[in-house]
């Protein structure tokens, strides 16, 4: 996992934008030249699978790691980040999942339940919600990892929101992130090959 922390900022571009669009890619081409449209419901939760895993692995290594570099003086909740990212995760796979039923069924004529609709209008605010944490807590660790010291959300509010847009943010934060990480990476491989030798 200690590798999205090295990978270069078009690197990680190409990994959480390029894949996820090639595949979306592929699937369309699948439909279209089957010349039916439901297929796309059957291949909606294999594509939001690999985006969710490849976008949650790149935040997952970013807390756990910048948290283990943190001073001394700053107090994160690790746990508490890890059980709110894991939310929206069982959240997507089980919303993608459930969507390609439904779908799948009103394609065959039968319609949605609308009391499905009532559960999920709350978990997907509170899963909104855990991703804003989430955001929050890796904005607010790398920059106090940076500084060395406790922050305000003044400070890092500039983090906060390129993470959030991760499409631009990425090549902004990820050579901070290279920079924090090359070393000490490039040191621990260093240490295995030595042990081993």
């Amino acid at each position: 996992m200690t590798k999205f922390l090295i990978l270069k900022h078009w690197q990680l571009f190409g990994l959480l934008i390029g894949i996820p669009f090639i595949f979306q890619f592929i699937i369309m081409s699948s439909v279209i030249s089957s010349n039916d449209p439901t297929k796309i419901f059957y291949y909606f939760p294999i594509m939001m699978v690999l985006f969710v895993g490849l976008f949650f692995g790149w935040f997952y290594t970013l807390g756990t790691n910048l948290y283990k570099k943190l001073p001394q003086t700053a107090t994160m909740n690790l746990t508490r980040f890890k059980i709110f990212l894991f939310i929206p995760i069982a959240y997507i796979i089980i919303i993608s999942i459930g969507m390609a039923g439904m779908f799948s069924n009103t394609s065959s004529g039968a319609l949605p339940n609308p009391s499905v609709f009532v559960l999920i209008v709350p978990l997907h605010l509170f899963s909104m919600f855990c991703m804003f944490y989430c955001l929050y807590f890796i904005a607010k660790t790398l920059k106090t990892v940076e500084l060395q010291k406790p922050v305000k959300f003044s400070d890092f509010a500039g983090e906060f929101f390129l993470i959030w847009y991760f499409p631009i943010g990425i090549w902004i934060i990820q050579p901070r992130i290279n920079k924090l990480f090359d070393h000490s990476i490039n040191n621990s491989d260093d240490k295995v090959i030595d042990d081993n030798i």
